[in-house]
């Protein structure tokens, strides 16, 4: 994982660069993720602190600046989080607000499939890591977790599991291995749950983390389904 600072000589340059990434991949997206992204947008450009990495607002600033209700505030953030892209730092209490952090690495890494796009230079400075910098050695041993088996699933989709598993293994081994892919064709990844029921969670939670984790490796895909084999 890489943790971005946006500070020093280069902040500025850099936070604009986060924003045009996730600029060009909300246009290259359908307009429901269209329309996730542009809200994260709003609340990096009018809350967000750069500097500590905190996001403080609640609910009800956030469905005035969205100028939705608190349900799709709530909805909204569940899909912002499944994709890994925000976090609770600091649960809320009474009298005080949650704050959020945002994984601007992993927005980086999201967007990817876009940087090409946005220019050659654009995608050689994201490629030599300006304002990347791996995260500080631990300070204890770290857990070794056996090695993910995939069933001999390789391609695209061996590789899909792969970093879904290195990011949150989890939620990886709880649900994704349960997977299988049936075929990619059209910019759709098609996908084989063994039950309508986990069809239906995969495709209500977990569709925005498998989305960006397929256009890490595979632009072209710009959704993903999920049926019942």
């Amino acid at each position: 994982m890489l943790a971005v600072k946006p500070v020093g000589r280069n902040a500025a340059a850099l936070k604009y660069d986060i924003l045009s990434a996730l600029g060009v991949q909300a246009l290259a997206l359908d307009k429901h993720r269209q329309r996730l992204i542009l809200r994260l947008m709003v609340l990096i450009t009018t809350r967000y602190n750069w500097q500590n990495n905190e996001l403080s607002i609640g609910r009800a600033e956030m469905a005035r600046l969205w100028s939705v209700d608190e349900r799709t505030v709530k909805r909204e953030l569940a899909k912002l989080r499944a994709a890994g892209w925000i976090s609770v730092k600091r649960a809320g209490v009474k009298g005080r607000v949650t704050v959020y952090e945002i994984d601007l690495g992993q927005l980086l890494l999201d967007t990817r499939g876009v940087w090409d796009g946005i220019g050659a230079d654009f995608a050689a400075r994201m490629e030599e890591g300006q304002g990347l910098t791996p995260e500080a050695e631990p300070k204890v041993i770290p857990f070794q977790r056996p090695a993910l088996a995939t069933d001999g699933q390789g391609g695209l989709w061996g590789q899909v599991l792969a970093a879904l598993d290195a990011r949150d293994p989890a939620t990886c081994r709880a649900w994704f291995t349960r997977l299988s892919e049936a075929e990619v064709a059209g910019g759709t990844a098609t996908l084989v749950a063994p039950s309508r029921f986990v069809a239906d969670y995969v495709e209500t939670h977990l569709s925005a983390r498998l989305l960006a984790a397929y256009s890490r490796f595979e632009p072209s895909v710009r959704a993903v389904k999920v049926v019942v084999g």
